[in-house]
């Protein structure tokens, strides 16, 4: 049976495989928090702790650098010990970690601790979208997907607020308070996930497909799709479709044995193709900005013109809010209008937005007086690129890398997908301070709107449309005789190798 036969199959979304999604989605939330919180903590460190641009810089990507080594460790480890204790795994690290920078008497400390959640952090931007891969259906996958960057602007607006109401506190609490606090909801994520099913995808690649079926059920609306994606699933995994028995012999490589060498020194054509855009997409997430937007808001804001530090935390609220209320509308989104649409249209606004703020900037640090209307130009840029970056190209970074590989690749070729978005973002992280220093801030940000350019023109030619396709099905999409099938608004994929 075909997907849009399977699609009838379904009358909405199911709510178990909902509630496990959100669950999952959790550690997207505390790893938000992080990042939010760490925006306006950095103003208190540097007042407390004495440390300069560099060490400032050295904090902030710190975590993206250590997210790139969890990251590629977390395909394997997910592999081995399932999807769910992975999720587990990452939430005892990021506990850790939060711990560590909540004591943090030095600058050492603090970077150590960071460094540790960064590893968290790292697994959890793997494992949480290829769970909720898993556990959906093709009608629901983009929307449940997405609930992880969800759960990342959920929390980048909690430490906004956090960052605003404890900004009255000693200053050597306060901070401490505002990055240690993400200890709590790590250990209540680490307990209640236990409770959660396993991917019935990694159940069936470990050939217990009695507890594959079992799952299958419960996350599946009708038993005839809990029927047709388990059939889909075993001849994926290849085991014969009608084979009824509850415990069968594994295939080889369950325990990601040989991905590496199938993925990077002997790919197919299709595989070759779905990694190249899973490292584009992820790669141009980061690089067009939005780490340097997000981490460092209220020096932007500042260089735009607003200096009381009140005014700048609360400003920076408000991006927050921007990125929560687009991102939740993507979710509503990406299944309906489709993941092509949503990234062209996205990158576009995006472009407009840099271009915005690049020339309010640059008007804002040459003019002898204060202009007013570069300031709102450089604050409703600010917005409007939060926006437009958060309908579309934020959801559908983690949303098509984690639907597109086969079954036996998901894991690590999602997690070298995340290496690289990690490691661009550290790149951002590290590098915005010296780079607008060295062609000044509103010359950045122009530099961020051609590199914007170069995503859209990649995104327009090398990502095809996936909505609603099964994930057994991927493969034949991304091969030449699948480009019939990969055609989005009149416009055919190109395939590459």
């Amino acid at each position: 049976m075909d997907s849009k036969e399977e699609g009838k199959n379904q009358t909405g979304i199911n709510k178990y495989a909902c509630a496990c999604a959100a669950v999952a989605s959790m550690i997207s939330i505390i790893f938000g928090y992080d990042t939010g919180v760490m925006s306006g903590a950095m103003l208190f460190i540097k007042e407390d702790l004495k440390v300069n641009d560099t060490q400032v810089s050295v904090l902030a990507g710190i975590l993206n650098v250590c997210a790139l080594v969890g990251s590629l460790a977390a395909g394997r480890t997910s592999d081995f010990l399932g999807r769910r204790y992975t999720i587990v795994l990452a939430s005892i690290i990021f506990l850790v970690g939060s711990v560590l920078m909540g004591y943090a008497p030095n600058y050492a400390v603090l970077l150590t601790g960071r460094c540790t959640a960064g590893i968290g952090v790292g697994y959890a931007l793997m494992i949480a979208p290829v769970y909720s891969a898993e556990i959906s259906s093709p009608k629901s996958r983009g929307f449940l997907t997405s609930l992880p960057e969800l759960g990342i602007s959920t929390g980048i607006l909690s430490g906004y607020l956090a960052n605003y109401f404890m900004a009255e506190l000693p200053l050597k609490l306060g901070w401490r308070l505002m990055l240690g606090i993400a200890a709590v909801p790590s250990l209540g994520l680490a307990i209640g996930i236990l409770k959660m099913p396993e991917s019935p995808r990694w159940l069936v690649m470990q050939g217990r497909l009695g507890d594959a079926e079992k799952i299958l059920l419960r996350v599946s609306n009708t038993r005839e799709e809990a029927e047709i994606r388990y059939r889909d699933i075993k001849i994926a995994a290849g085991i014969d479709e009608d084979c009824n028995e509850d415990v069968v012999k594994p295939p080889s490589n369950t325990h990601g044995g040989g991905v590496w060498k199938e993925l990077l020194l002997r790919p197919t054509p299709a595989v070759r193709w779905m990694l190249l855009a899973t490292i584009g997409i992820h790669f141009f997430e980061h690089a067009t900005g939005i780490e340097a937007v997000m981490l460092f808001s209220p020096r932007i804001l500042k260089k735009a013109g607003v200096t009381s530090k009140d005014k700048l935390l609360l400003a920076t609220v408000g991006v927050g809010i921007t990125k929560l209320t687009f991102m939740a509308l993507s979710t509503l989104l990406i299944d309906r209008v489709g993941r092509r649409p949503l990234l062209l249209t996205s990158t576009t606004g995006m472009i407009v937005a840099l271009t915005g703020l690049g020339f309010g900037l640059t008007m804002v640090e040459h003019a002898k007086e204060r202009l007013f209307w570069a300031l709102n130009l450089s604050l409703v840029a600010t917005y409007t690129f939060v926006a437009f970056f958060n309908i579309g190209v934020a959801p559908v970074t983690w949303v098509y890398p984690a639907e597109i590989f086969p079954l036996k690749l998901r894991a690590q070729g999602a997690s070298i997908g995340v290496a690289v978005n990690r490691g661009t973002n550290a790149a951002i992280s590290i590098s915005f301070i010296p780079i607008y220093k060295a062609i000044t801030i509103g010359g950045a940000f122009f530099m961020f709107a051609g590199i914007s350019v170069v995503a859209w023109i990649f995104f327009y030619f090398l990502l095809p449309e996936t909505k609603g396709k099964p994930l057994e099905e991927m493969e034949m999409l991304f091969t030449r005789g699948g480009r019939s099938k990969s055609k989005n608004a009149g416009i055919e994929a190109q395939p590459v190798g």
